[in-house]
């Protein structure tokens, strides 16, 4: 049975993609998930609600060998939305914020309250104490965003509900993550050339005591740099650092991550765009009595084609939502692990988006990755497991038929696969037979229906 180290697999689904974790397409991206909305003065209020239900092939995230359990799963999602007015509204009576605007905010927040029923009876107590509650939360708020200088600043906070390879709640994965940050952006010679300087707090939260030592603080400083020398065509520029800090240093190390990048964004053709990015990265971690910990240093990448499914001016507007297109991509970038000091991603990956004559919506995203881990150690320094390599495969489908213009019927299938057969040790007392095996599989198909406005 997997123990305490299923958090190197499992957790680091929610550190792939913070946001991406536990939530509906219409939650991740507003292009699908927003109405006309209702107007409030100079602001649009946004609110819905969305009822599911669905089964999970392996909500434990289980190897084969370790008797993977299945369940039905009723999730209900009310969400809202407030932001100044869109371009679109704005213009119905020509007050508000109108583009050119000060001032640009936008707020939201949702809950998914998940109740979970076992597949086979014979479970029924393993999930009898499975029901949670996923929330999340947004603020961003930009001043002169058009002005040769301009303030930014967002908050966002995510609490995520993640099973561990054990049944009992106390050894579940939740935690609570709070991202504060703000920057300031110099645009001279009217917005053809930009640079932004930024700062970032990210602060994760372990709910549960078995792992409040992997509780941590990043600080980030970051720079980003734009020079626009086509009307859809720039030169891009990312470089950052973050530190990181665990408040309680008993397991993991305290570290610096370092990262600087350049590459080209923008149209080729009416339909075709490019965005290619090339760096470098490097990781500082501290030593640990007893122990060499590997460090990163190595080229990072993100490479992506996108053909827009309509040409000439609706490219113009359809960039900016996503909607309607085809895209093929690569990145390889690092990250910090609560395995070893960090983990390496290669990923290519596949998309497709298309409405249908503001009626159907549909989306399909494909990746394949190969994650890269080093020399792991136990809190003595003892090591746990040399560098090892996993195989991720993921996929998902999305669908929805929007019978009128606040309702919608959907389905979504997704697919979860680790097809490496590492084995990593979780006592360091016995290190042959209590050891956690990293593979699995796992499906979930949801049908559902939402009003929004």
């Amino acid at each position: 049975m997997k123990f305490c180290l299923t958090l190197a697999a499992t957790v680091l689904l929610g550190a792939i993609s913070l946001e991406a974790h536990a939530q509906q397409p219409w939650l991740a991206d507003r292009a699908y998930g927003e109405g006309i909305g209702v107007r409030v003065g100079n602001l649009e209020l946004h609110p819905g609600v969305a009822g599911e239900l669905g089964y999970d092939s392996n909500y434990f995230l289980r190897a084969p060998s370790e008797d993977p359990l299945a369940a039905y799963v009723l999730r209900v999602t009310p969400s809202i939305s407030l932001s100044t007015l869109g371009a679109r509204r704005a213009g119905e009576s020509g007050g508000g914020a109108a583009p050119g605007a000060p001032v640009i905010f936008r707020g939201g927040a949702y809950a998914a309250f998940n109740e979970l029923i076992a597949a086979d009876s014979a479970h029924s107590s393993d999930f009898s104490d499975q029901r949670h509650l996923d929330v999340g939360s947004d603020l961003a708020l930009t001043l002169f965003p058009q002005g040769r200088v301009g303030v930014d600043s967002y908050l966002n906070f995510v609490r995520m509900v993640q099973p561990s390879n054990d049944t009992d709640t106390e050894n579940a994965f939740n935690r609570d993550s709070l991202r504060v940050g703000a920057g300031a952006t110099w645009r001279p010679g009217g917005g053809l050339f930009d640079w932004r300087l930024g700062y970032e707090f990210l602060y994760n939260y372990f709910e549960k005591a078995a792992f409040r030592s992997d509780d941590n603080y990043q600080n980030t400083v970051s720079m980003r740099g734009r020079w626009r020398f086509l009307p859809r065509t720039a030169v891009l520029y990312n470089g950052s650092y973050t530190r990181v800090t665990y408040a309680d240093n008993v397991t993991q190390n305290d570290g610096d991550i370092v990262r600087s990048s350049i590459g080209l964004n923008g149209l080729i053709t009416t339909r075709l765009s490019l965005l290619g990015m090339v760096g470098w990265a490097g990781t500082f971690y501290d030593q640990r009595p007893g122990a060499t910990p590997q460090q990163f240093d190595s080229v990072t990448a993100q490479a992506e084609l996108k053909w827009f499914i309509t040409g000439g001016q609706d490219v113009m507007a359809a960039a900016p939502v996503g909607l309607s297109y085809v895209s093929l991509g690569y990145t390889r970038d690092v990250s910090n692990s609560y395995l070893g000091n960090f983990y390496q991603r290669d990923r290519g990956y596949a998309g497709f988006s298309y409405l249908l004559g503001g009626m159907f919506v549909t989306s399909l995203d494909v990746g394949f990755s190969n994650l890269r881990f080093p020399d792991s150690f136990f809190a003595d320094g003892g090591l746990q497991h040399k560098a090892f390599s996993e195989q991720r495969f993921d996929a998902r489908v999305f669908g929805e038929y929007r019978a009128s213009s606040i309702f919608g019927i959907n389905a979504t299938v997704s697919y979860d696969q680790n097809i490496t057969h590492v084995s990593i040790p979780t006592d360091e007392n016995n290190l042959q037979n209590n050891r956690d095996a990293l593979e699995f599989t796992h499906w979930q198909v949801f049908l559902g229906a939402r009003l929004f406005w």
